[in-house]
C-alpha cells in the first residue's frame, strides 16, 4: 500500500504576484523550496487562507532570498498579492519508506523570509508512530 503524505510545507507565505499571462505554475523563492524539500517542477498544492481555494501546480524557483511567491497562469484569477497561502509538497510512500520520512514545516514572515523550520519525525527511536509529538502545539 502507498500513502499520500505531506513531506514539506511552507506555512502562511504571502503571495507577491499573480501573473495571468504566464504559462502556469507557482514561482517560489528557491531557498524556501530547498528548505521545504520541493524540487523544481515538482507538483505542489497551494491553499488560500482567504477563500479556501486549493490549486495544484508545479513549482519553479525564483532567486534565493527574493521572497517571491507568484501564482502563474489560471490561478492568477484565484490568488491575489497579499493573500496568505499554505504550500504543501506531497509524496507517495510505501510502508518501508515511511520510516525515513521527516516532514518539514517552513515558517516565514510577512516578506516571505524564513524565520524557522520544524522537522516532524513520524516515528520514535523504537519505531512507533510519534502520536504525541506530532500533535499541534
Amino acid at each position: 500500500m502507498k500513502r499520500l503524505m505531506c513531506k514539506g510545507k511552507i506555512h502562511r507565505a504571502t503571495v507577491t504576484e499573480a501573473s495571468l499571462d504566464y504559462v502556469g505554475s507557482i514561482t517560489i523563492d528557491a531557498l524556501l523550496m530547498k528548505t521545504a524539500n520541493i524540487h523544481p517542477y515538482e507538483m505542489v498544492q497551494v491553499t488560500s487562507l482567504r477563500n479556501a481555494t486549493r490549486w495544484k501546480t508545479y513549482a519553479i524557483p525564483a532567486p534565493e532570498g527574493s521572497g517571491k511567491i507568484c501564482l502563474n497562469g489560471p490561478p492568477a484569477h484565484l490568488f491575489q498579492p497579499g493573500d496568505l497561502v499554505v504550500i504543501l509538497s506531497l509524496g507517495l510512500f510505501d510502508e518501508n519508506e515511511l520510516a525515513g520520512l521527516v516532514p518539514r514545516v517552513v515558517f516565514v514572515d510577512a516578506d516571505n523570509r524564513m524565520t524557522r523550520y520544524e522537522d516532524h519525525p513520524l516515528f520514535d527511536a523504537a519505531g512507533e508512530v510519534n502520536w504525541h509529538e506530532l500533535q499541534p502545539k
